[in-house]
């Protein structure tokens, strides 16, 4: 009885002479790091050069605002209980009368914390997020940590900064298929990041 279909016949047969001195193997061993040395390096300095990352690479948190400013954020929960590492954090809070300008909704995250050293940065925060407030930023890395207290990140490092707005050419599944469906066309050829609308 055969058990799979990728077995092989093994032969027992005896090696000749070239075999037995390993020469053949040698040479072929030599040529291949031979021809690694002359063809092109594909190591880059890192600190002083960046790699382009790609659209699907997921980065640093952030906490998104709107084209006024406000906080997204509802402190719904969704993000928290998605995410299979377990590390995010929230503390609701109801808007007091005056705040308007900085939360959204009535009620926000007074206290919005992501453990750096859980996070498995698998983008489920992002996907289960209605109000589209989390997002995984594509074009930076999380810095490294040299101190323990650097491991939880609260507010202060989370929300977007209104100077330096996190932008992309599309938002949606939707909007990054139809956007190559017209690059494919020729319709489109150079598309302006945007911030979320």
């Amino acid at each position: 009885m055969q058990l799979t279909n990728r077995s092989k016949q093994v032969s027992n047969k005896e090696m000749t002479l070239m075999e037995r001195a390993y020469l053949p193997a040698i040479a072929t061993g030599l040529a291949i790091t031979i021809k690694h040395f002359f063809s092109k390096k594909v190591t880059i300095q890192y600190p002083e050069v960046k790699r382009y990352l790609g659209p699907v690479f997921r980065g640093r948190h952030i906490l998104k605002r709107d084209e006024d400013g406000r906080e997204r954020c509802t402190a719904c929960g969704l993000c928290a209980v998605a995410c299979p590492a377990e590390a995010i954090q929230i503390v609701a809070a109801e808007r007091e009368k005056g705040e308007e300008k900085l939360y959204r909704e009535e009620k926000y995250a007074a206290v919005y914390e992501v453990n750096m050293l859980r996070c498995i940065f698998c983008g489920l925060c992002e996907e289960a997020c209605p109000k589209q407030a989390v997002y995984l930023r594509h074009d930076e890395f999380i810095p490294v940590f040299t101190e323990r207290d650097q491991v939880i990140w609260g507010k202060d490092l989370l929300v977007e900064d209104m100077t330096n707005r996190y932008t992309r050419e599309a938002w949606t599944k939707e909007e990054a298929h139809a956007l190559d469906a017209k690059r494919a066309s020729g319709e489109v050829t150079n598309v302006v990041p945007r911030a979320i609308p």
